[in-house]
């Protein structure tokens, strides 16, 4: 295609920094350096119509880590590793609400929760083992303790009679999140350009060139915030890790409110304008879930919809309104990739599902690489 002279003027050259992905660590990543260079001109590249990845789709969970799980880190990580990541999760969410607002993204703090299927009662066994323990090496940071046993209130079926429950934990509308942040940006003089494909990235000497499936950009830096695609573009350690997700019509007078974890955080659930959401499931299917496709498995949506009907609203009428997947980015670290790879190359990647807790975080840190 041709551009104009206008077009080339205004949004395809003297480019001080491209950033690659548009979804909460690229948008603050972008605000982060607007900040710090404000005539900077800065270009965000996006492959789809909205945010792809996990950005857009992920389920609203602010939280920093079921008990389940942190027993789960604590077997590859060091205890001080996972104390730092859980301070990294809080820092996160605290720098969002700041940016956003609580009542731009509709945050609550509903509190979470986590439910044993009778088939897990082993992990809730395991829980009653470790509990002491790690709420003594988070009271340092919540100066109270995290997890606690509770009765099943919820009429939830088949499931163990006790639930452990974290009133730190909340949750967050994440289109109106994402709508916000994109408004900031825009707000900000930060161009966004839509459905670009970055095919390649060239260093030169006095800078980067960008070969993408509509023209040839060239910046003075880069920052790569794609996440679970990092890999098509640099050669770090991160892996896809694809969430299938589904949503119920309305249902009336629905009593269940908070954020629900079940299987090592495997599966979650939320109530959402009074309708289920819920997703997960990629352990069924590891391999197959490695994937940056977009598409939903047969045997994943079975289980999810087994598992709505049989456990989380066993007596209700509903439909499945919406199915979608997104794309996370994962490791055999928790740890996300926040380096400088090479003179006028940056990344901020693999947040490990994390997005909501520390994507900011590592949009701020990325940005403050570049100094």
């Amino acid at each position: 295609m041709n551009y104009s002279y206008w077009e080339h003027k205004n949004w395809l050259s003297n480019i001080d920094y491209v950033i690659i992905g548009s979804g909460i660590v690229g948008l603050n990543c972008a605000l982060q350096l607007r900040k710090k260079h404000p005539k900077a001109k800065i270009v965000i590249l996006e492959r789809g119509l909205l945010p792809q990845g996990a950005s857009t789709k992920n389920a609203g969970f602010a939280c920093f880590g079921s008990l389940t799980e942190l027993i789960d880190d604590l077997k590859t990580h060091s205890e001080e590793e996972v104390i730092k990541l859980v301070l990294q999760r809080i820092k996160g969410l605290h720098l969002l609400r700041q940016l956003v607002g609580d009542k731009n993204m509709s945050y609550n703090a509903f509190g979470g929760f986590e439910i044993f299927t009778e088939r897990d009662s082993f992990l809730f066994e395991e829980c009653q083992v470790h509990k002491n323990h790690i709420n003594q090496l988070l009271k340092p940071i919540f100066k109270a303790e995290v997890f606690t046993e509770i009765d099943n209130h919820f009429n939830f079926k088949n499931i163990h009679e006790q639930l452990i429950f974290n009133p730190f934990e909340g949750q967050i509308d994440t289109g109106k999140m994402m709508d916000t942040l994109l408004k900031k940006a825009i707000k900000n003089d930060i161009k966004i350009l839509n459905h670009i494909s970055v095919e390649a990235i060239e260093e030169h000497n006095t800078g980067v060139e960008l070969k993408t499936n509509q023209f040839n950009l060239k910046a003075k830096k880069v920052l790569v915030a794609t996440n679970g695609f990092a890999s098509q573009l640099l050669d770090e350690v991160v892996k896809p890790a694809r969430a299938q997700v589904l949503i119920t019509s309305p249902i009336k007078k629905l009593h269940i409110k908070g954020t629900f974890h079940l299987e090592q955080g495997y599966y979650y659930f939320r109530n959402i304008n009074n309708r289920i959401l819920l997703g997960g499931g990629r352990q069924l299917d590891f391999k197959t879930e490695e994937t940056t496709s977009f598409e939903q498995t047969e045997l994943i949506q079975n289980k999810l919809e087994a598992l709505l009907h049989t456990v989380i609203l066993p007596n209700s009428n509903f439909e499945i309104e919406h199915r979608w997947s997104g794309i996370m980015g994962v490791g055999a670290q928790k740890k996300p990739i926040v380096k400088q790879i090479s003179n006028h190359i940056y990344c901020g990647v693999r947040l490990g599902g994390m997005g909501i807790a520390i994507g900011s975080l590592v949009g701020k840190e990325l940005a403050d690489l570049v100094d």
